[in-house]
């Protein structure tokens, strides 16, 4: 009898039958697994394969040197990310943006599937909720556009509407302005995604048990009471799973958005770790600099993956993702 390295005498007897089946799962989902090819080859091509890359954040990267021959610096780079000013505001501002995001963007998608599931006519909510995904497919240069015509302190719609109210007065510039351009951020972020986002909770809404609804509206509660009791806890899972995609990207808060609506007025309060980057790897071919601040975004990006699982998990042994 061969016995495992475990101890089991089954262990080593068993590993055939696993991978039989294996294989026969394989092959009864063949074209669901033929589906997820291109998928899995984006990710093996466009992420994994050039992690080689990451070498350069310890090293003094010379372009004719190449990435092999270039000097061993070790964390050179990362002290020297840290001792500059302009690394550390964008730090700072990404921080900041980031726990609006996860404050306001984050629940918005929440409030409107629930205020979407609360519409009777099925019509008139298939037209709010077409209505209401239509900013996901344009691009944030054509939203940049858009929000610099109505915001125009001096030919914006805000502007001509005040006008015409009788209001000759100075209108506040919002995208040239400090203390207000993390709003439109916000906001513009809100605007576009919310209602894209929506379509998970919508779909996870579905598949709560009606009688449920029956039985609590049977016993006399209404519809805060119902929202409370059976909508939310149905949610719970949808909702810390994507949480926790959320704070895994809780330093990429949007190197599309802010590059298109940003300018050099606000740059003190909209630099973030993202335009610092692209600034750093296209504009001062630091390249070196570039691939560790993108490094150091990673490692922080997975650290609160794995600590928002941990928490989700002792709180509800059936939440997070593994």
């Amino acid at each position: 009898m061969q016995v495992s390295s475990s101890g089991s005498p089954h262990a080593t007897a068993d590993r055939p039958s696993v991978w039989r089946s294996v294989l026969e799962r394989l092959k009864k989902d063949k074209l669901l697994y033929m589906m997820a090819v291109p998928g899995i080859l984006f990710f093996l091509v466009f992420h994994y394969g050039p992690m080689y890359g990451l070498v350069v954040a310890f090293k003094h990267y010379n372009i004719y040197q190449g990435i092999f021959a270039s000097d061993w610096v070790g964390f050179d780079n990362f002290r020297t990310l840290f001792d500059m000013s302009g690394f550390r505001r964008a730090l700072a501002n990404t921080v900041i943006i980031g726990f609006y995001q996860l404050i306001f963007v984050f629940p918005a998608p929440i409030l409107l599937a629930l205020l979407i599931h609360e519409v009777v006519h099925s019509g008139y909510r298939r037209f709010i909720q077409t209505v209401i995904y239509l900013p996901h497919f344009v691009s944030w240069i054509v939203i940049g556009s858009i929000l610099y015509a109505i915001l125009s302190p001096t030919t914006g719609v805000v502007k001509e509407i005040a006008s015409w109210l009788g209001y000759d007065g100075a209108v506040a510039n919002l995208m040239g302005s400090t203390e207000h351009f993390r709003g439109v951020l916000i906001l513009s972020s809100i605007w576009k995604e919310a209602g894209f986002g929506t379509i998970l909770y919508l779909a996870t809404i579905v598949t709560i048990d009606p009688h449920l609804y029956e039985a609590a509206k049977a016993d006399g509660a209404g519809k805060l009471r119902q929202l409370w009791h059976i909508t939310l806890p149905g949610l719970r899972t949808t909702i810390v799973i994507l949480l926790i995609f959320h704070v895994g990207n809780f330093l990429n808060v949007g190197l599309e958005q802010v590059y298109a609506l940003y300018n050099p007025a606000v740059y003190q309060v909209s630099e973030i770790l993202d335009t610092y980057l692209y600034k750093l790897a296209f504009e001062d071919a630091k390249y070196d600099l570039a691939v560790a601040s993108g490094l150091f975004k990673s490692l922080v990006g997975l650290t609160l993956v794995l600590l928002t699982n941990y928490i989700a998990k002792k709180i509800d042994k059936d939440s997070g993702l593994i």
